[in-house]
This record gives C-alpha cells, sequence and structure tokens, in this order.
C-alpha cells in the first residue's frame, strides 16, 4: 500500500479590505472580505518541505490590497477575476486560482434630509458573495448571498405529509414562514454587469418568497431558483440552502386568552434544514467552480 498526497491548494484567508474611491468630495466605499487559494505542482512543499514554488500567502495578501488600489473594486466578480488571472497567468508554476470575497453592505448617513459624502451606516440585509476560480478549464464566476433573512406572516401552508407513530406535528394552512436563505449562482459568462444582475436575482428571490402561496419551503425554494434562471440565462446552475425558522403559536388558552396566530415562539433550534439544486439540462461543465477555499463563497 502507498500513501499519496491529493488535492491541495494554499492560500491567505479572509483579508479584510476595505476600498474607498475620494478623488471627489463624495466618496464611494466597498467594504470585502477576501480568500485566495492557489493551486498547482506544490508538492515538494508538502513532502519534502521545499518552499521554492510557493508564493507567500502573505504575498498573496498584499496583492489584493495593491490591486484594491491599482485595479479598483468596481464589483467583486470583476475584482476576483482580476486577481484570479493575474495569479494563474503571471505567477509561475500557478495553474490554478480560487478567490473568495464577502462583501458587507453600507448605506450613506443621511444629515438635514441630505445623503452625506463620506460617512455610512452599516444596512446589509445579506453578505453578497463571489467565487472566482481561473484555471486550465478556464474563467468560473459563482455568484451569492447568505444570511438573507426572510419572514411573511401568512401565504405558507404545510399539511398532507406522511406520517408514523412518532408524528406529533399538526398539519397547518396559515403559519408563519421564515428563513435565512444562502444561495449561490454559477455563471456561464465572465461578461456581465455584475451589480445589476446581482441586484435582479436578489428581487427575484424576494418576490418568489412573498408571492408563491407556498405549500412547502421545497416549492418555495424551486420557484426562487427557477425565477432566477429564466430572467438570467447566462446563470447554469443555482443552488438553495434555507433553514426552517419554525415560529410556533404559543399557548395562550391556559390564561385565558385567545392566539389566533398573533403571538409566538421563535425556536431557533432544531430547526428543518432545506436544499436544492437547479440546473439546465444543457449547462456545461463545472470544472472546479465548486471547490471550495475558505468556504466564504
Amino acid at each position: 500500500m502507498a500513501i499519496i498526497l491529493g488535492d491541495n491548494q494554499y492560500g491567505k484567508a479572509e483579508s479584510r479590505l476595505v476600498r474607498i474611491v475620494r478623488d471627489s468630495p463624495r466618496h464611494e466605499i466597498r467594504d470585502l472580505n477576501v480568500t485566495t487559494a492557489l493551486r498547482g505542482p506544490f508538492e515538494a512543499a508538502y513532502l519534502d518541505g521545499d518552499q521554492s514554488a510557493v508564493l507567500p500567502t502573505d504575498t498573496q495578501k498584499n496583492t489584493a490590497f495593491a490591486f484594491a488600489k491599482s485595479h479598483g473594486v468596481q464589483s467583486i466578480e470583476g475584482f476576483g477575476l482580476d486577481l484570479a488571472r493575474h495569479f494563474v497567468d503571471d505567477i509561475a508554476p500557478v495553474e490554478g486560482a480560487r478567490i473568495e470575497i464577502e462583501e458587507y453592505a453600507w448605506q450613506r448617513a443621511v444629515v438635514d434630509g441630505v445623503e452625506h459624502d463620506h460617512t455610512w451606516l452599516r444596512s446589509g440585509q445579506e453578505v453578497r458573495t463571489a467565487a472566482v476560480t481561473v484555471d486550465a478549464s478556464g474563467d468560473h464566476v459563482v455568484g451569492g448571498l447568505k444570511d438573507l433573512v426572510l419572514l411573511k406572516s401568512t401565504g405558507s401552508e404545510f399539511a398532507g405529509f406522511l406520517s408514523d407513530e412518532f408524528t406529533t406535528l399538526p398539519e397547518t394552512h396559515d403559519r408563519v414562514m421564515a428563513t435565512a436563505l444562502d444561495v449561490k449562482w454559477r455563471f456561464t459568462s465572465v461578461d456581465l454587469e455584475w451589480d445589476a444582475v446581482y441586484a435582479e436575482i436578489k428581487r427575484l428571490l424576494v418576490a418568489q418568497f412573498a408571492t408563491l402561496q407556498s405549500l412547502a419551503l421545497q416549492q418555495t425554494l424551486w420557484h426562487m431558483g427557477k425565477a432566477v434562471m429564466e430572467a438570467v440565462p447566462e446563470i447554469a446552475e443555482v443552488r438553495l440552502v434555507a433553514p426552517n425558522k419554525h415560529h410556533f403559536a404559543y399557548d395562550l388558552d391556559r390564561f385565558g386568552l385567545e392566539n389566533a396566530n398573533e403571538v409566538f415562539w421563535a425556536a431557533d433550534r432544531p430547526y428543518g434544514l432545506i436544499e436544492a439544486t437547479l440546473i439546465r439540462d444543457d449547462a456545461p461543465a463545472a470544472g472546479d467552480a465548486w471547490r471550495a477555499s475558505a468556504g466564504l463563497a
């Protein structure tokens, strides 16, 4: 029996990078968390401790900050592509690079009814994500969002489910449905208006959640993913993960009070965890698009 080295990569995880554009009185801000990972013939570093082919992770961190200045951050997808292509094209012996980015949103402070030029408040309803992989198979971009917390107070049912001797859950045709969405989508193009596409995807996800008379969270995820893929033909695949944030009507009968779905116990655990993947039947191969590094995106 022989022991061999399998898949490996190395990089710098979670460099907190803030880029402020201040070439006019009205400043702009992009607030990122950047992870880089390089792939290639690095076996000697693992097997023999030979670092001669290893670009230090500190250098990868420095490159991200330098590119934030020299290339700017127009979008996290575009910034990730700039970084990944640099590592693959300019650094021998790197054969593949993965860049994972989280972005935290800010909104301008309003002072005396006017947006302030250089003051913001953290505002993000969710964390925007991007995962960029560049290797011999091409350039791959996976966009996404996580921790988008949604709740609707009606328009959700759960009934007609399988029951056995351990089933105690009552059927309901009127319940609170809440979740914290984690959604990722794989593009077939790297030439898009990234910020506009992101805004449209988020709008579609929220609209489907709000307007569908949901018979199950599974059904809601299907319609969310389907709406996104119908609207954005450059998306080959959508992966959705949604915890079911249960809200149980609290028993007020013992206090002589009626509770007509007005007061709830919000249970944080245990929770249902619903997952779904939608993919076009003619989707191109994903390559290493889903092969994670730090798992930020």
